[in-house]
């Protein structure tokens, strides 16, 4: 996580296929900067070999870690803590 954080992922050196630079791109894109999102950012993903479905994968999968991310921001919830008793 802390290498998507660093934006380490993207740095020249980082062991990721071209695939997976550019979904990372994508969604660090979608989860920080939702609004600025256009057609070319998809299109960007067409172009590393994704295809409609796995497009519709990302947007929700980056969609659901945001929305729960803010959940557990807003009601003060460290997802980390392991719950007591388990």
């Amino acid at each position: 996580m802390s290498a998507v954080r660093s934006g380490a992922w993207a740095a020249a050196g980082a062991p990721l296929s071209a695939a997976d630079r550019a979904m990372l791109a994508f969604a660090v894109k979608l989860a920080r900067e939702p609004r600025a999102m256009t057609r070319d950012d998809v299109e960007a993903l067409r172009a590393a070999g994704f295809d409609d479905t796995s497009i519709h994968d990302i947007v929700q999968v980056t969609g659901f870690f945001s929305y729960y991310n803010r959940l557990a921001d807003g009601l003060g919830i460290d997802p980390e803590t392991p719950a007591s008793g388990r």
